[in-house]
C-alpha cells in the first residue's frame, strides 16, 4: 500500500499530538511494507500567523490531493475574538466543505481500567461502545447569518439530499454493528428535525435488518447519561451532534481519548481527536496522544482499507491503558512521547502473537 497522508498539525497541543500519531503511522508501514508519504500544512492559528488566512489555498489543495488528512487540533486564546474577521475554526469549517465530508465518526467504548474516572457511576459503564455519526455540513454551522445592534439570526437549513446520504451511511454502519439506529431529533418543536424524522422513517425501508428508534434531543442528553450502554449507533444533525459528542466524552473518562473521522463519498476523510487545542498544557509534552492515535487507526480502516493494521494499533491502545505508561489525564504521570513509545512497542507484542494479543484484549474489555 503506498499512500499520500497531510499532516496538519495546527495549534496548541495539535502538533505534539500529530507528531505522535505520525510516528505510529510510520511504525504500521514499516512493518506492514507500506509505503505512507507525509506532507505537512497549516491550518487554523498558525495559519492564520503564516500567511492571515486559516485555510491557506496551498492547505486546502493538498488536502484535496491527499488520500486522507490528519489533523491535530486548531485555536487558542490568542485567536479568540469572536469578531475578528478571521478565526482558527473557519478553517476547519472550510476545510469539512472543501473535502465534501458530511458525516462524522466519533466511537466511544469504556475501558474497564478508566471506568472509575468517569464522573458516572461504574455500573452503568458496562457494556458501553457505540458510535454518533453526525451529519457536518448542513445545519445552524452553515446557514445564513445576520447580525445588528439588538438582534442576530442563525439560519438552521437541511435538504432532503444532506439528510438521506448521513442516514445511510448510519443504517449501513449499524448494520455493520449491533443492528441498531437511534435518530436524534427535536421534531416536537423544528421543522427541520421534522424533515429529519420523515426521512429516516423512509430510508428505513431500505433496512428492514436495522431497529430504528428516535430520541428527542433533550431527553437524548439524558439517556447518555444514565442508559449508555443501550446505544449502538447514533445519528443527528450538526448542532445536537457537536453537543452531545463532548457530553458523551465524558463517559470515556478523559477528551484525551477519543478518535473521530469525518467522511464523504470521494475522498478518504479528515481524522482528529475531538478534544481542543489545549493551550493550558501546550508545548509541555504532557498531552494525551492516545485520541490522535486512534483517529489514525480510524484513517487506516476508512481510507486506506487496512482493517488488519486498524485493529493492531487499536489495541495497542488498549494494551497501554491496561499496563500503562498512562497520561496525568486518565491517573498517570507520562509525558506524549512516553505513550507514543509504549504504543510502538506494544505494536511489537501484536505482529509477535496476534492470537494471544487480541484474546487478552477481548478480556480486558
Amino acid at each position: 500500500m503506498q499512500a499520500n497522508l497531510v499532516i496538519l498539525p495546527g495549534d496548541g497541543v495539535g502538533p505534539e499530538v500529530s507528531a505522535a500519531a505520525v510516528a505510529v503511522l510510520k511504525a504500521v508501514a514499516e512493518r506492514g511494507g507500506h509505503v505512507f508519504d507525509f506532507d505537512e500544512h497549516p491550518i487554523g492559528g498558525a495559519a492564520i500567523d503564516a500567511t492571515g488566512e486559516p485555510l491557506p489555498e496551498a492547505t486546502r489543495k493538498a488536502c484535496q490531493k491527499a488520500d486522507a488528512v490528519l489533523l491535530g487540533a486548531v485555536g487558542g486564546p490568542k485567536w479568540s475574538n469572536p469578531d475578528a474577521r478571521v478565526r482558527p475554526e473557519q478553517g476547519l469549517l472550510g476545510l469539512r466543505a472543501a473535502l465534501g465530508v458530511y458525516a462524522n465518526l466519533r466511537p466511544l467504548r469504556v475501558h474497564p481500567r478508566l471506568a472509575e474516572r468517569s464522573p458516572l457511576k461504574t455500573d452503568r459503564l458496562t457494556g458501553v461502545d457505540f458510535v454518533v455519526i453526525r451529519e457536518l455540513t448542513g445545519g445552524a454551522y452553515f446557514g445564513a447569518k445576520t447580525r445588528t445592534a439588538d438582534s442576530a439570526t442563525d439560519e438552521c437549513k437541511y435538504t432532503v439530499a444532506e439528510i438521506e446520504r448521513v442516514l445511510r451511511r448510519s443504517f449501513e454502519l449499524a448494520r455493520q454493528r449491533g443492528g441498531r439506529l437511534t435518530s436524534v431529533d427535536k421534531a416536537n418543536v423544528l421543522e427541520t428535525s421534522r424533515l429529519w424524522r420523515s426521512t429516516a422513517e423512509r430510508v428505513a425501508k431500505s433496512y428492514p435488518d436495522v431497529s430504528l428508534e428516535h430520541q428527542l434531543v433533550d431527553s437524548m442528553a439524558m439517556l447518555l447519561l444514565t442508559q449508555p450502554a443501550r446505544y449502538d449507533v447514533i445519528v443527528t444533525e450538526n448542532l445536537f451532534g457537536d453537543i452531545l459528542t463532548d457530553e458523551a466524552a465524558a463517559l470515556a473518562g478523559s477528551l484525551g481519548l477519543l478518535p473521530s473521522a469525518s467522511l464523504g463519498d470521494a475522498h478518504g476523510g479528515l481524522y482528529e481527536p475531538i478534544h481542543g487545542s489545549a493551550p493550558d498544557i501546550a508545548g509541555q509534552g504532557v498531552a494525551n496522544p492516545m485520541g490522535t492515535i486512534a483517529s489514525a487507526a480510524l484513517l487506516l480502516r476508512h481510507a486506506l482499507g487496512l482493517e488488519d493494521e486498524a485493529q493492531q494499533v487499536e489495541a495497542a491502545i488498549d494494551h497501554v491503558i491496561e499496563h500503562g505508561p498512562l497520561t496525568r489525564d486518565i491517573g498517570g504521570h507520562a509525558g506524549t512521547e512516553e505513550v507514543r513509545d509504549a504504543v510502538i512497542s506494544a505494536l511489537d507484542l501484536v505482529q509477535t502473537d496476534k492470537k494471544a494479543f487480541f484474546t487478552g484484549m477481548r478480556a480486558c474489555g
